[in-house]
């Protein structure tokens, strides 16, 4: 599915067709970026693994986090679980960006999957953040779902591979994005 444009307004209709795709593969594993919460509690308790992760800490402001302590509670209290961390396709390379000048590697990988549009980009990174701590299983496809702004617009399958090996990561197939 291609959407005619970006945001929000793609967010439920992402989560079914990643709903429908997961039970397709058979994979039991979905990982949804979702500052606010509410993407993934839209997908609790639709698939055996749920993971959401969020902004980093510091993220939009420092030392806050945009996901509420009680979003987070009631996402723990509805089995998915919550990922809060360093943003594997900037991190710590975008201080060094920002404090130097330039480009750098990780960076670049970010902006060619900008290409597919911002959502594809966040889905890849996402996945790889969720295996890098040890949320999803190494090796199998899952579904990653990410988004342009507020809400998701964007899903694939993909066999991420950890942020050191990032390169072997696998885009199976591309379920929706603008």
């Amino acid at each position: 599915m291609y959407w005619k444009s970006v945001g929000a307004a793609h967010t439920e209709q992402t989560v079914e067709l990643a709903l429908q795709k997961a039970k397709e593969y058979g994979t039991t594993s979905i990982v949804v970026a979702s500052v606010s919460g509410k993407t993934a509690e839209l997908l609790a308790g639709k698939a055996e693994n749920i993971v959401c992760v969020t902004h980093a800490n510091g993220f939009k402001e420092l030392g806050t986090n945009e996901l509420t302590p009680q979003q987070r509670e009631i996402l723990i209290q509805k089995n998915v679980k919550v990922l809060t961390t360093a943003h594997a396709l900037s991190g710590a390379e975008r201080g060094i960006s920002k404090k130097f000048g330039g480009a750098y590697p990780v960076e670049i990988i970010a902006h060619t999957l900008r290409m597919f549009g911002q959502g594809v980009k966040v889905a890849v990174e996402v996945a790889v953040m969720a295996l890098d701590a040890g949320l999803i299983p190494y090796g199998e496809e899952i579904i990653a779902i990410g988004g342009t702004g507020r809400g998701v617009d964007s899903a694939v399958v993909i066999r991420p591979d950890y942020s050191a090996n990032i390169l072997n990561t696998h885009i199976a197939e591309v379920i929706c994005k603008p």
